[in-house]
C-alpha cells in the first residue's frame, strides 16, 4: 500500500513538472505578445504602424545572439561580443574602400580571429569563459578607442547604399536557417547540448569536447564579425562606443527568450529568435512611450530579474564553464 502511494506520488512529481516545463516554453511567446499588446495601446498604434523601423533594429543583435547561443548552450559566457563587433566594424569600413565582398570576408575574418583567442585561452589554458571574454573585452574596446580617438573610421560611399532593409533580413534569414538545422538537425547541435549537460559524459561518450569547445567560440566570433557587416552599412562608421553593450543586450535577450544559464538540453533554438525580438519590441515601446534613460534601463532590469526568476533552473545550475 505504502509503495502505491510512494509510486502515485512520484507520478503527480513527474506530471507537475511536465507541466511546469511546458509553461516555461510558452512563456517567452507570451510575454512578447502582451509586451507587444500593451505598448502598441500607449503609443496610440504606433508599434503596428512603425513595425517596419522597429525591425530593423534586430537583424544584427539576432545574428550575433546566434553565436552566443551555441556557447552558452555548451555551459559557457561570452562577455566579448561588443568588441568583436566594435573591431569588426573597423575592418569592414577601411577593407570596403578597397572591395565590398572582401571586406565582408575581412570581417568575418577578424570575429573569427578574436574568437580563437578566446577558444585558446578557454581551451588550451583552462581559463573559465566568463573571464577569458570579459579580458579580451577589455581589450579591444581599448583598440577600438585608440583606433577611432581622432575621427571615427569611415567607410566606403559603396557600403552606405547598401543600406536596404531586404538586404539585412536576407542575411539575418541566412544566419538563422543554417544555425537553426545545425542546431536541430545535425550532430553539431547534439553535441554541444551532451557537452552543457555534462562535459565528462559527453568525453565519455566519444565526443572531443576541447575541439568542440574551441571552434564555437570561433563560430560565434566569425557571426558577429558578420553581423559587423550589416553595422557598417547601417551607420557607415565606426566611433570609439562602436559595439557598446552589445554583449548585454545579447545576454538579456536570450535569457528574456527562455535560454537556461547554464545550457545543455533544456537550450532550444527559438530562444535566440524569441529572445531577440522581445528584446527589441521593450526597447522600442520604451522608447515610443518617451521614458527617459533612467527609467528605460529600471524596467529593462525589472523585467529581466523576473524572466531569470523564472527560467533558472535552481535544481540543475552550476557555475558557469
Amino acid at each position: 500500500m505504502a509503495d502505491n502511494t510512494m509510486t502515485l506520488s512520484r507520478e503527480e512529481e513527474l506530471k507537475k513538472r511536465s507541466r511546469m516545463t511546458i509553461l516555461r516554453s510558452f512563456l517567452p511567446v507570451i510575454g512578447l505578445v502582451v509586451i507587444f499588446v500593451v505598448f502598441n495601446t500607449l503609443t496610440g498604434g504606433r508599434m503596428v504602424k512603425k513595425f517596419s523601423m522597429t525591425m530593423s533594429q534586430i537583424y544584427v543583435t539576432m545574428i550575433s545572439a546566434t553565436g552566443v547561443f551555441f556557447v552558452m548552450t555548451m555551459g559557457g559566457l561570452d562577455f566579448s561580443q561588443g568588441s568583436i563587433l566594435g573591431m569588426a566594424s573597423i575592418v569592414v569600413c577601411l577593407v570596403s574602400k578597397k572591395s565590398i565582398p572582401l571586406a565582408v570576408v575581412a570581417g568575418i575574418a577578424t570575429g573569427a580571429a578574436i574568437g580563437a583567442l578566446n577558444g585558446f585561452f578557454y581551451v588550451n589554458r583552462k581559463i573559465k569563459s566568463f573571464i577569458v571574454t570579459i579580458c579580451t573585452m577589455f581589450l579591444f574596446r581599448g583598440i577600438i578607442k585608440y583606433l577611432t580617438s581622432n575621427a571615427p573610421v569611415s567607410g566606403s560611399a559603396k557600403l552606405i547604399m547598401l543600406n536596404k532593409d531586404s538586404l539585412k533580413l536576407t542575411c539575418m534569414l541566412i544566419v538563422v536557417v543554417l544555425g537553426l538545422i545545425a542546431f536541430r538537425y545535425t550532430r553539431f547541435g547534439m553535441y554541444l547540448k551532451a557537452i552543457g549537460a555534462g562535459e565528462k559524459a559527453a568525453k565519455f561518450a566519444g565526443i572531443r569536447t576541447n575541439k568542440m569547445k574551441f571552434l564555437v567560440y570561433v563560430l560565434a566570433g566569425a557571426l558577429t564579425g558578420f553581423a559587423a557587416f550589416i553595422n557598417s552599412i547601417k551607420v557607415g562608421s565606426v566611433t570609439s562606443s562602436g559595439g557598446n553593450q552589445v554583449e548585454t543586450q545579447i545576454l538579456i535577450a536570450l535569457v528574456l527568450g527562455g535560454m537556461p544559464i547554464s545550457g545543455g538540453a533544456k537550450a532550444r533554438f527559438m530562444n535566440v529568435i524569441v529572445g531577440s525580438l522581445l528584446y527589441v519590441v521593450l526597447s522600442s515601446g520604451l522608447n515610443m512611450v518617451g521614458l527617459s534613460t533612467q527609467a528605460q534601463q529600471l524596467i529593462q532590469g525589472v523585467v529581466f530579474l523576473v524572466f531569470v526568476a523564472v527560467f533558472a533552473d535552481r535544481e540543475s545550475l552550476r557555475v558557469i564553464k
